[in-house]
């Protein structure tokens, strides 16, 4: 069974903020930072809404990943109250990022651009994808790592606890294993500095009290340009073990530190089924394996009945209508096949539920079902109400697209470059 063996958190106000929006819970084995948005102190209190959410914890009974989910959708819900009865809170709003250690594994819900990473083997891997606009603009490949560095926009978020009712919180486990360090933290460190820079600091600083202070110290040297928090903690492996109930999830391997593919791993951690043991009847050959015994012909019995030729011509009728059927099952399925390409290759700009501009793939056609013809592949972090009437009848007229067409107008806009 694993445990928390050492702990350190710390949070820093930086050098160019004039208040500390941060909050943070540190109370094995449960960890959280929070990092608050909002004018007038409004970001202090969402981040302190989203602790204080936490502070019952977990318990030891039912899943983490859904007790974390559980929640974190209540602090949406309270931050989001607060936020539509105080003028002073209105959009006010706050990052999470929360980790659970259980006996084998951790468990993560995770919402904004706060980090969780792992300190495996000397390696440091990233736990958790941000819900920021650069961010989502380098996994579509429309940024460059550089571009995203001096991004006008690098501190838009796209998802975070309070604005909306609800909320889409990421969950996940991974494997924990003896000596892992976790280290948990607000934008304030990963935006002043690189994460060699950090993977260098954890493993120059053995203790974790050491390692936490020369991570704040480092990044106000660069700049310090937000708040700071930092929740670290090394696991350790103890000799009790229990385990918990069916319903508690599998964990997956960190994806970068092991090396075995998921349905690899999967297959690896299941029994494997024995093969069936031989007959003690079967005859068996020199290299052990069973006999198949000669198929014989048994002679028709005398005053056996002869077979029924109108019944053979039905047997025969219907093999050629099951092949008829086959065959027009075959062609429809190429049809319809050539059609989903065709939908596939297509796409039109629109906005989304929240009226933010959206690429997507297919027609703007709904059918009487409730079948939408188009999916989502892009969101944007523009808002449609921003937008001038020459750049809305550009975009939004739902005219079919090429994908390179599509993607070019909606990176101008996201870049202020359209015109």
């Amino acid at each position: 069974m694993l445990r928390v063996a050492e702990q350190y958190a710390v949070t820093d106000t930086g050098r160019q903020r004039r208040a500390n929006e941060d909050s943070l819970l540190a109370r094995s084995p449960l960890f959280v930072v929070a990092d608050g948005m909002g004018g007038a102190q409004a970001g202090e209190v969402a981040s302190r809404l989203a602790i204080e959410s936490f502070q019952p914890g977990i318990g030891s009974d039912g899943n983490p990943e859904e007790s974390l989910e559980a929640l974190a959708q209540a602090a949406n819900t309270r931050i989001h109250e607060r936020s539509h009865s105080d003028a002073e809170h209105a959009g006010m709003g706050t990052t999470l990022t929360a980790v659970y250690v259980d006996e084998e594994q951790i468990a993560i819900a995770h919402v904004g651009d706060s980090r969780a990473y792992c300190l495996r083997a000397g390696e440091l891997v990233r736990l958790t994808d941000d819900h920021s606009l650069v961010d989502e603009l380098l996994r579509q490949g429309r940024l460059t790592p550089e571009e995203a560095i001096e991004h006008p926009q690098r501190s838009v978020i796209t998802r975070a606890l309070g604005p909306e009712d609800s909320v889409e919180v990421d969950t996940r486990s991974y494997a924990a294993h003896e000596g892992d360090v976790y280290l948990l933290c607000s934008d304030g460190l990963t935006t002043m500095l690189p994460e060699e820079r950090i993977r260098e600091l954890l493993l120059g600083n053995r203790d974790l009290r050491a390692a936490g202070e020369a991570l704040v110290a480092a990044a106000n040297e660069a700049g310090g340009r937000d708040n700071i928090t930092v929740v670290l903690l090394r696991l350790e492996e103890v000799a009790v073990r229990s385990h918990r109930g069916d319903e508690q999830q599998t964990a997956t391997d960190l994806p970068v530190v092991s090396s075995v593919p998921a349905t690899a791993a999967a297959q690896q951690a299941s029994p494997q089924t024995p093969p069936p043991e031989p007959s003690e009847h079967a005859g068996q050959t020199g290299a052990g394996a069973p006999v198949q015994p000669a198929v014989q012909r048994v002679p028709r019995r005398p005053g056996e009945a002869q077979p029924d030729p109108a019944r053979s011509a039905r047997r025969a009728r219907r093999r050629r209508l099951l092949g008829t059927l086959a065959v027009t099952l075959v062609v429809l399925g190429v049809l319809l096949a050539g059609g989903y390409l065709a939908l596939q290759s297509v796409y039109f700009i629109g906005t989304d539920e929240r009226g933010l501009v959206t690429v997507y793939r297919g027609v703007p056609v709904q059918l009487p079902a409730g079948i939408d013809l188009y999916t989502t592949t892009y969101v944007s972090g523009v808002s449609a109400s921003t937008l001038g009437a020459g750049r809305r009848h550009r975009l939004l007229d739902h005219s079919l697209r090429s994908e390179s067409d599509a993607a070019s107008l909606v990176r101008s806009l996201e870049l202020g470059q359209l015109e």
